[in-house]
């Protein structure tokens, strides 16, 4: 009869952004198939509080509650914690992966107790995973030993899709936080870019519609990639990115990405920027320049080129890494 003690890894994860989810999911899933007998613990996300040093610390304090809950039911070998506020309070050293450091982004007064405690964490940490390459910026220098790479999968969304001259949409955006994604530059970008009969549909968040815009709200992730099939340009205006996986998503389904440049690892925007630099732009102005060559003189084979630089991002990649880099450094006498 199998036992709890087989466990090899458990991640440990908070219900927190919906990335983050499906980022748990994925890793869950990738370890698997790199050959470990993983579980998955999910704590739940605490109520919103004003400040972010005490949402981190009851995301600590929550996922410090969900590990050992974890540990005393499966034993496992090795604990992966998915991002450094998970670890803060961790009851064992394990694994990190991480999308940003605290030190990157939680400035000043915002991260005054979590950056030391995060210095500790990965200089304690076996193992230390990055969503990118930027994700370790800010506190390489506290991490022992050499940091991996460990994406967030995006597969395309179907095995054919049509021609970005036969796609009927002109754009998309996604949009879930109008402040953090600039709802208004959208919106101004797009009003002087547009021409007669050419729509812009913006999902993750409702609006009063104008000419050429058409609110969608949320959609299920399988109605987004259907949308993002559809189109062919996804306008993204942060500020500033973490990963921006619907702009992967995008890159992934053969849609044009025109862009902000955006502070942040935003790996997309390195992608971006190899696929047709003429596609990033900063202000509304240069930003409706740029939505007018995507429409109007779209880089030839652009689809073909971006599905080539998104190899590191699939599923088969991730499991690869997983296993040659990862699981022997985090499970101790790990043998596949």
């Amino acid at each position: 009869m199998a036992t709890a003690a087989a466990v090899d890894v458990l991640v440990v994860s908070v219900a927190g952004t919906i990335g983050w989810s499906r980022g748990a999911r994925e890793l869950t899933d990738g370890l698997a198939r790199a050959g470990a007998r993983v579980v998955q613990i999910e704590a739940g996300r605490p109520r919103d509080v004003r400040t972010l040093m005490l949402t981190d610390l009851r995301e600590a304090h929550a996922a410090q509650r969900a590990a050992r809950r974890g540990i005393a039911e499966h034993h496992p070998r090795a604990v992966l914690y998915c991002s450094t506020t998970t670890a803060l309070l961790w009851p064992r050293p394990g694994g990190i992966w991480l999308d940003a450091t605290t030190a990157a982004n939680r400035p000043g007064h915002h991260g005054i107790w979590q950056r030391p405690v995060e210095r500790r964490r990965l200089g304690e940490a076996p193992v230390v995973l990055g969503w990118s390459p930027g994700a370790f910026d800010g506190a390489r220098d506290a991490i022992r030993g050499e940091p991996v790479v460990v994406r967030v999968p995006v597969e395309p969304s179907a095995t054919v899709t049509a021609p970005l001259l036969e796609r009927e949409l002109a754009a998309v955006a996604y949009i879930a936080d109008p402040v953090k994604r600039r709802l208004d530059l959208t919106l101004e970008a797009w009003q002087r870019a547009r021409r007669e009969g050419e729509t812009l549909v913006i999902a993750g968040t409702d609006g009063a519609e104008q000419p050429g815009v058409r609110f969608a709200g949320r959609l299920e992730p399988g109605s987004f990639r259907a949308l993002l099939r559809t189109a062919r340009v996804f306008l993204a205006t942060p500020r500033e990115e973490e990963y921006g996986i619907a702009a992967l998503e995008a890159l992934a389904d053969g849609t044009q990405l025109v862009t902000t440049s955006a502070a942040g690892a935003y790996p997309a925007r390195a992608l971006a920027a190899e696929l047709d630099p003429r596609l990033i732009a900063e202000d509304a102005g240069s930003l409706a320049v740029a939505l007018r060559v995507a429409l109007d003189d779209p880089s030839p084979e652009y689809a073909a080129r971006a599905a080539e630089l998104l190899v590191p991002y699939r599923r088969g990649s991730m499991s690869a890494v997983l296993a040659r880099d990862v699981l022997p450094r985090l499970v101790p006498g790990w043998q596949s």
